[in-house]
C-alpha cells in the first residue's frame, strides 16, 4: 500500500511540475517580449513614410519618447511631430501571460493589441484585440516595434479609416543625445 501511495505522490508531483512548467515558459514569452520593449527607453527621432501618402504627416520628422513607469510595470510611449499640438499616448504592459499595449489615439478611442514577439527576438507585433469608444473616424489596428540596435529601431502603426482603409505609417527612430 505504501510503495502505491508513495507513487501517486510523485505522479501528482510531475503533472504540477509540467503544468506550472508550461504557465511560466508562456508568461516568461510576454516577460521577454516586453523587457525587449523596455530597452528602447529614451528619446527618438526619425522621419515617417505612409501608405497611401498622407500629405499632413509624409516625410515629417517625428519625436517618440518611451519610459518605464509604474515601478516597471508599465511603457509609456509618446510619438509627436511638427505642427500637432500634443501627443497620442500609448501604454505598454504586462496581464498575467499576455503583452498588451492599448493606444489612446486621437480619433477618440482606445484600441487594445496583443503583442507577440519574433523567433529572432527582434520584432514585436502587435494583434488587434478590441476597441473602446467610437470608430467613427478609424482607430489604430495594428502595430510593430523592430529593434535594429540600441540607437535604432522601427515603428509601424496601420490605422483603420472608415470603411476599413488601412493606412500603413513607416517611422525610422534613431536614439537622440
Amino acid at each position: 500500500m505504501k510503495p502505491r501511495i508513495a507513487l501517486s505522490v510523485l505522479f501528482v508531483l510531475i503533472a504540477a511540475t509540467a503544468f506550472a512548467s508550461d504557465a511560466a515558459a508562456a508568461q516568461s514569452d510576454a516577460q521577454k517580449s516586453f523587457d525587449k520593449l523596455k530597452t528602447l527607453a529614451g528619446s527618438w527621432e526619425g522621419h515617417v513614410t505612409t501608405v497611401p501618402p498622407q500629405p499632413d504627416i509624409e516625410g515629417k520628422l517625428m519625436q517618440a519618447s518611451l519610459r518605464v513607469t509604474s515601478m516597471g510595470n508599465a511603457i509609456v510611449h509618446e510619438m509627436t511631430g511638427a505642427g500637432r499640438p500634443d501627443d497620442p499616448i500609448t501604454m505598454l504592459y504586462l496581464d498575467g501571460d499576455r503583452l498588451l499595449l492599448t493606444h489612446y489615439c486621437d480619433a477618440g478611442n482606445r484600441p487594445r493589441m496583443v503583442g507577440k514577439m519574433s523567433p529572432d527576438g527582434q520584432t514585436v507585433e502587435f494583434e488587434f484585440l478590441d476597441v473602446a469608444g467610437s470608430t467613427q473616424y478609424g482607430h489604430m489596428h495594428h502595430a510593430v516595434f523592430t529593434v535594429i540596435d540600441a540607437n535604432h529601431h522601427t515603428e509601424d502603426w496601420t490605422y483603420m479609416e472608415p470603411g476599413d482603409k488601412p493606412v500603413h505609417a513607416h517611422v525610422d527612430l534613431q536614439r537622440t543625445k
